[in-house]
């Protein structure tokens, strides 16, 4: 039975890849369409394999911080062998609620530690109350430091949010309020990498709101060679049907029921 799943797996990877032209397509097993601990585990497990396999020397990694699925694939990392000289990157803001802040450096210092590696942080906020202050947080030198990275940047490790925020990302504070969201769902948003939002087709959405973001732009995501995005469950079905339209994303690692949907309605 196990060897049959695995193949009935295989093929759905090749399909998945195929159907979206991915360098990439990692399907795990789990036991409902919604996001369980099993499922979440799986994915974590499955990303955390392929990044141990594929790092190269002296990339620049750059990750997501406000993400379940990111915090899963870190804690089931084994730390290299030898050093490769890797540096590990915020790729928004992660100044917000003190506890939640304190959780998102830690996972960024343990990837930086598992890879012998140094961690680099945006100390900003990812949602700042006013464009006006956007000018003032960039004339920082810790954050044009890092931000100065991104164009350099060789992997990118991404959760792909859906339009309701998760309770993770809820829990730092990096979110607009109900209003804003509304706005957002009026434009057709379904989906975000990174705080920055997409359409179902994935093209981006452009509202003044995306002015007081501090993150990586989509535009400097899609030049990274490698970016992965590591998500499943129901309710992100838009969201990372839109990220693989939109081409942000060029490696998933996601479920089996989403796998299996993605294909069948790719172009619904």
């Amino acid at each position: 039975r196990e060897q049959i799943k695995h193949t009935v797996r295989r093929h759905l990877e090749k399909e998945l890849q195929n159907a979206y032209q991915l360098k990439a397509a990692i399907v795990v097993d789990c036991e409902q369409e919604d996001m369980d601990e099993y499922t979440l585990r799986n994915l974590g497990a499955a990303a955390a394999f392929y990044v141990e396999s594929t790092i190269r020397r002296n990339e620049i990694v750059g990750v997501s911080s406000w993400s379940a699925s990111m915090l899963a694939t870190i804690e089931a990392m084994r730390p290299l062998p030898r050093p490769l000289g890797a540096r590990v990157v915020q790729l928004h803001g992660g100044v917000g609620n003190p506890a939640a802040e304190a959780h998102a450096n830690r996972l960024l210092n343990r990837l930086a530690a598992l890879l012998h590696g140094e961690a680099k942080f945006l100390p900003a906020p990812g949602v700042v109350g006013s464009a006006d202050a956007v000018p003032i947080l960039l004339a920082d030198q810790f954050v044009q430091e890092t931000m100065s990275l991104f164009d350099s940047m060789t992997l990118a490790l991404v959760g792909i949010g859906a339009l309701e925020p998760s309770q993770f990302l809820a829990s730092s504070g990096n979110i607009f309020s109900d209003d804003e969201m509304q706005v957002l769902c009026s434009q057709g948003a379904v989906g975000n990498i990174c705080l920055r939002f997409y359409d179902a087709a994935g093209a981006p959405i452009s509202t003044p709101l995306n002015d007081r973001v501090l993150s990586m732009s989509l535009d400097q995501l899609r030049r990274v060679k490698r970016v992965i995005g590591i998500a499943g469950g129901r309710r992100k079905f838009d969201a990372i049907r839109g990220a693989l339209r939109g081409n942000w994303i060029n490696v998933l690692v996601t479920d089996r029921f989403m796998a299996d949907r993605l294909v069948k309605e790719r172009d619904t």
